[in-house]
């Protein structure tokens, strides 16, 4: 199977973006038509995250001492706005290294993510709190 997907790939190519194939359907990757199945998409997923995940870890140490649920909320927050955006919390990394939660979920709200996505911010705030 690896050296027929390693064939495939050569005899495909790689495109990141969208483009129109020679039939004139739009296609990603190596030859992928659009849309894609939530499996696909679902798979794409989780290799985003756990590259953020592990981007995260690697910019942020610190962030392996707090409760999982708390990592998890980072990790929601990095995928949506990329682990350098995460991290230009200043305030609510500071909170999190005194482990002070509720001052950490007051800081996720005074952002300009918040503004933008008001729902997911003050779910993952409150969880944040809890």
């Amino acid at each position: 199977m690896k050296k027929l997907i390693e064939e495939i790939m050569k005899n495909e190519g790689f495109v990141g973006t969208v483009y129109k194939d020679t039939l004139g359907f739009d296609t990603i990757g190596y030859g992928t038509k659009l849309p894609l199945v939530k499996e696909e998409a679902a798979l794409i997923l989780e290799y985003r995250l756990k590259a953020k995940i592990k981007e995260l870890e690697t910019k942020e140490p610190f962030v392996n001492k707090l409760p999982l649920e708390k990592q998890e909320i980072l990790a929601e927050m990095c995928y949506q706005m990329g682990v350098n955006g995460v991290l230009k919390f200043k305030k609510m990394w500071a909170a999190l290294k005194e482990f002070d939660y509720e001052a950490a979920s007051v800081q996720m709200l005074d952002s300009r993510w918040a503004e933008q996505t008001p729902n997911r911010a003050m779910k993952l705030s409150q969880m944040m709190r809890g």
